[in-house]
């Protein structure tokens, strides 16, 4: 009995191994199979028993597809069945992907981030109205968040202004506008209560610690 005893380390190694090792055998099997027509019903036991391992899946696109793919590669491209889909080739595998470019955004102001050029080209981009006025002041708002959180301090209105200005290439300009920002404090008071929610009234953090908890 201890002779027939298997060790993973004698096994041959697993290709996809989130598997595991009875798909492999059940592969293996398949490709053993000399009928086609066996083989094909073989493998679309198979292809059951790997959507059932992934039930989440089911409803993403091209999910049979992807099963199908890794059925192939799990038989080392060596199953030889009919697939509703294109076989994949060890040489489509093995293919380099291409370098993926990195965006080289250098803004002039980076404690904004990249977002709120984003967010001032779609305004620009909007028809006169109250609709955009209202963009405009959540992004003027938003702006002075960003730089509070940099900048501690306090800022004027007109500062956030003449960046937005800036950000804009003139487009949009409040800087002789009655408008006002929201206060520093609004603007930062969910901030704070989340920063104080696990400090008592003493100033010092609340841990609950395990020294009293049952253990079973």
């Amino acid at each position: 009995m201890i002779d027939n005893l298997e060790y993973n380390t004698d096994r041959p190694q697993l290709i996809i191994p989130e598997y595991g090792r009875h798909i492999q055998k059940m592969v293996d099997y398949a490709i053993s199979k000399e009928d086609k027509e066996e083989r094909n019903k073989v493998a679309k036991s198979i292809i059951a028993v790997m959507g059932n391992l992934n039930p989440h899946l089911r409803d993403v696109p091209d999910f049979q597809h992807k099963l199908w793919d890794q059925l192939f590669i799990i038989s080392d491209f060596k199953l030889d069945v009919d697939s509703p889909f294109d076989k994949p080739s060890r040489e489509e595998l093995m293919e380099r992907p291409q370098p993926l470019k990195y965006p080289q955004n250098h803004p002039k102001y980076r404690f904004y981030g990249n977002n709120i050029k984003r967010m001032i080209d779609v305004a620009n981009s909007w028809e006169e109205g109250d609709k955009k006025e209202g963009l405009i002041l959540t992004i003027a708002n938003h702006m002075k968040k960003c730089f509070l959180n940099w900048n501690k301090d306090t800022v004027e209105d007109d500062v956030i202004f003449q960046h937005l200005f800036e950000l804009s290439e003139g487009k949009i300009n409040l800087k002789n506008s009655d408008e006002d920002l929201s206060k520093p404090h609004d603007l930062l008071k969910n901030k704070k209560r989340f920063s104080t929610s696990n400090t008592n009234t003493s100033g010092k953090k609340n841990y609950k610690g395990n020294r009293n908890r049952k253990r079973y």
